[in-house]
């Protein structure tokens, strides 16, 4: 049962509700198919579907999907899916597409221009803009501006009919040229646009704008609430001119929050293309992106980025969210979930010489310690393990309680071993570490009292699955990527050691009958998800920097 979710939108509509609205909240999520959602998108999402789902209402998903040049099936498809992994269900209000109503946003322009409330412009776009004004100057009315209801009926159906080039006409609102809202200045609504549609086909070359078709889309809906994002804030009057002065059967109501900012990443969907298209990364879906079908391969849960949605807070001010608070939330979920496995990233060899060759004991280690119901498992132990590269030190630094010439660690469930010999190759790299074993002392104190801090991990080398880790860092090096110098671009800042790749990893043998899409804690290095067979991608580290800083202001 999701908690109850408060924020200045629910105070607002139960203001609504308290003023006398008797109908059955109505929320929508609107995306244009022309590229995959990203976490952002989980903010949008989660406001409308949980807003409706605290008020018994109904969620719709509607495909925005009135500009045909970069809209495809695949963006579709791929919005389905990651909104019913997201929310856990379909869209209880239906699922519906802006082009649908393209013959009603028609017959609405059509009205419009019979109450001489719209004509035709032959301006082009940069002519419209020369004439809009600025801020502090009114803008020019159009010299089409005063044309007769019969000769914009007649020019706007052959429009339709494809009578005229592409961007030769448009069909603008007739408003205020005056108004101190840049929008209200007889904004465009309809364009020529001949281009081949993924739902409609050929069958249309005019094309409502967003600011135009979204209202009576909505109206047609039923719905009650259009919540948006806070850039539409200023759109707001053209919204409630277009549901005023059409004939439409309901009239919704818009309201604004802010947008999702995180650090270390984009949001800009031209940006996101370009990162794609590119190929700056490996697709939509690579785990450094902010996308969702990035997060989910990466290893993210649905419930713990909307718990970082929830925890960053529902506001009108816009604000940068630091993206260690989503790792936080990811970590914190996994650290009591996930099952513990041993994996050798950078592998190094280690014999014990005082163990027999051919003998092969079962230590039984935790699944999760934090979880006595996980159990426990049988992982193979023999004399030649691998061990960590970093484990090991031949001048160890301060402090250092790993293993060392002369020193002793326990290996984790199993002895407690010292190094003796180090074998190095022709380059004078180290190959091999010889070790004694404290037979007696197998998963128990040392017999003669001694002290020995160090723990480390290990995988049997005779049992060992081999496999790649792929250990991913911030895709930028910047905070804000929106807040660079004039000379640079965004690009500029992305992280050359955003991707590591580490072949001829070492994994324990139970990783192997695990299926693809387990999440799992390598012990002592952090927690990762089955991508592939032998392939496994770090989600986050199990160092947690955000809760120690924060915890501390």
């Amino acid at each position: 049962m999701m908690e109850d979710v408060n924020n200045f939108l629910t105070e607002i509509i139960d203001a609504d509700i308290a003023a006398g609205l008797s109908e059955q909240i109505h929320t929508r999520f609107p995306p244009e198919p022309n590229g995959y959602l990203h976490i952002g998108s989980a903010k949008a999402i989660y406001i409308n579907w949980s807003i409706a789902k605290k008020y018994n209402g109904k969620f719709n998903l509607r495909f925005d999907d009135t500009n045909p040049v970069r809209e495809d099936d695949e963006y579709v498809q791929s919005i389905q899916k990651d909104i019913a992994w997201l929310t856990g269900e379909q869209p209880n209000g239906g699922i519906f597409y802006g082009s649908d109503y393209f013959e009603t946003c028609y017959d609405c322009a059509v009205a419009l221009i019979k109450a001489g409330k719209a004509y035709v412009c032959d301006l082009t776009q940069e002519e419209m803009r020369a004439q809009r004004g600025t801020l502090t100057q009114a803008g020019q009315n159009s010299p089409y501006r005063d044309r007769s209801v019969e000769e914009n009926l007649k020019l706007f159906e052959g429009m339709r009919n494809g009578e005229f080039a592409d961007g030769s006409k448009t069909l603008r609102a007739k408003i205020d040229m005056s108004s101190p809202n840049m929008n209200m200045r007889d904004p465009a609504i309809y364009r020529i646009v001949r281009a081949h549609h993924h739902r409609q086909g050929d069958k249309w070359c005019i094309y409502p704008l967003y600011d135009f078709a979204h209202p009576i889309q909505d109206a047609i809906e039923g719905i009650t609430h259009s919540m948006c994002s806070i850039e539409f804030e200023n759109h707001r009057p053209l919204y409630e001119w277009v549901v005023d002065n059409c004939p439409l059967p309901h009239h919704p109501k818009q309201r604004e929050f802010a947008r999702l900012n995180v650090t270390h990443t984009v949001m800009s969907k031209r940006y996101l293309r370009e990162l794609v298209f590119e190929n700056y990364v490996e697709g939509w879906d690579d785990p450094r992106m902010p996308t969702l079908c990035g997060m989910r391969r990466r290893g993210y849960t649905p419930s713990s980025i909307l718990d970082f949605v929830k925890r960053a807070g529902i506001a009108k001010a816009n604000s940068l969210v630091d993206i260690r608070l989503l790792e936080h939330c990811i970590r914190e979920e996994l650290n009591e979930t996930a099952l513990r496995r041993m994996a050798v990233t950078e592998p190094i060899k280690l014999v014990i010489t005082n163990y027999p060759e051919d003998k092969v004991e079962y230590f039984e280690i935790p699944n999760n310690p934090r979880d006595e119901n996980a159990g426990t498992r049988k992982v193979p132990f023999t004399g030649t393990i691998y061990i960590e590269k970093s484990d090991f030190a031949e001048v160890p630094p301060p402090k250092f309680q790993r293993l060392k010439p002369d020193g002793e660690v326990r290996l984790m469930g199993a002895y407690i071993v010292k190094c003796n010999e180090i074998i190095k190759d022709e380059n004078g790299e180290i190959v091999e570490i010889r070790c004694t074993a404290d037979i007696e002392t197998a998963n128990g104190m040392p017999a003669d009292g001694r002290k020995v801090k160090g723990t480390i991990h290990w995988v049997s080398a005779k049992h060992a699955i081999d496999a790649s880790c792929y250990l991913y860092d911030y895709l930028f090096s910047v905070e804000d990527t929106n807040d660079v110098p004039e000379d640079k671009s965004y690009l500029d800042y992305l992280n050359p050691n955003s991707l590591v790749k580490l072949e001829g990893c070492k994994l324990e043998p139970s990783i192997a009958d695990v299926p693809v899409g387990t999440r799992m804690q390598f012990v002592r290095m952090g927690y990762f998800i089955k991508d592939s067979e032998n392939r496994f991608n770090r989600i986050v580290t199990l160092k947690d920097s955000f809760a120690k800083t924060f915890a501390n202001k």
